[in-house]
């Protein structure tokens, strides 16, 4: 089945795991959970031989522990939960793996935009039964989180603080109230929330968005704050983990060079060191330097290489792709990476190996789009 879809849900994608947790569960569930909250944190982030299965989980989700256990007890308690941090730090990942084990579905979202309307979160009208007959609960159309609410599940929405002030203050009523008016309708013209209902909401640290949270709306949530994965083995590991679904997906079979990998980690840990202490955005990549975007850069190579190379992932290749993707601003991140090039990937090239293929695949690639 997931062979037909681009990207399959984590409900689907797992389905066979979350079938054979909640066999064998026998945990007090809140709510109408599909799982306990210890299965939900398993699930998430795997098993191991303290936990007594008969098989083992695959860990899905690489961060601490306690952002999970929090995260979970927090949609326990009914109330939202709002991921925050910078991006690529696995917050919607995070919160597509939590629906998908609670409840089973994680696709009732609402992506925040500046164009997001009330509408989006509450409901709109399909206008060619309105004209035939009239305006109904027939005629309606539900949101993402009205479903969310109806049927008792979890409701995401991405990027909330993109979203404008309007749609902040009709959140703010669903998840105060936990029930929609719809003063269009005589009858039938209240959506209650029922049992389990809950939003799970994202946010960018380093996006303000078109408005800041309000103060209500911050108060009817519990913050997580997800930090930047900064130890080299976790993030390694996640590298991996992404980069192996990725290849599945494209079905190449190719494993890769720990070498290169290193040098990829060390690369971004590098740019983040020079990002930190740099007294200006000038001498700042524009790119955050998230472990998504080392992977889109890892898979952009695996990609080139195979389609455009000899099948092997090679470190002058690794190299082009890293500048092809962190180069955003001309002169400006051109500039930055020269000096890196220059600075510290030149003296480690010294001794030859892929230090020195790297070298010189950075060198083409800059020199090419300077």
């Amino acid at each position: 089945m997931t062979d037909d879809m681009l990207r399959a849900p984590a409900e689907v994608k797992y389905a066979e795991e979350l079938d054979w947790l909640e066999s064998v569960d026998d945990g007090p569930k809140p709510f109408s959970w599909r799982l306990s909250p210890r299965m939900v944190r398993l699930f998430v982030l795997g098993s191991d031989r303290s936990d007594g299965l008969d098989r083992e989980i695959s860990q899905k989700w690489f961060g601490d522990r306690a952002f999970v256990e929090r995260s979970i007890v927090t949609l326990a308690s009914d109330r939202g939960l709002l991921l925050i941090g910078d991006p690529g730090t696995g917050k919607s990942w995070l919160a597509e793996l939590l629906s998908a084990a609670i409840c089973r579905n994680s696709t009732l979202v609402v992506q925040g935009t500046a164009g997001t309307t009330e509408d989006h979160i509450k409901y709109s009208w399909n206008v060619s039964m309105v004209i035939a007959k009239g305006q109904s609960r027939e005629s309606m159309i539900p949101s993402p989180i009205m479903n969310a609410m109806e049927q008792g599940m979890i409701g995401r929405f991405e990027e909330l603080t993109r979203s404008t002030s309007d749609v902040q203050d009709a959140l703010i009523s669903i998840l105060s109230e936990k029930y929609v008016s719809i003063p269009e309708l005589d009858d039938d013209n209240i959506v209650f929330a029922q049992p389990g209902f809950s939003i799970i909401a994202t946010a960018n640290s380093r996006d303000r968005g078109v408005n800041d949270l309000s103060s209500a709306l911050k108060r009817r949530f519990n913050f997580v704050r997800i930090p930047v994965v900064t130890n080299k083995r976790s993030e390694a590991e996640i590298v991996r983990f992404r980069t192996t679904e990725l290849l599945r997906r494209h079905r190449i079979e190719l494993d890769v060079p720990p070498t290169l990998l290193d040098i990829l980690l060390q690369s971004f840990a590098d740019l983040r060191a020079a990002a930190a202490s740099a007294t200006s955005d000038d001498e700042r990549l524009e790119s955050a330097l998230s472990t998504a975007e080392q992977i889109g850069v890892l898979e952009d190579a695996i990609l080139h290489g195979h389609f455009f190379g000899d099948r092997t992932l090679r470190a002058e290749t690794l190299a082009g792709s890293l500048v092809g993707s962190l180069a955003r601003r001309s002169p400006e991140d051109l500039a930055i990476l020269n000096k890196y090039w220059h600075g510290v990937i030149e003296p480690r090239a010294k001794d030859g190996g892929p230090w020195q293929d790297f070298l010189e695949g950075g060198r083409q690639a800059i020199a090419t789009l300077s």
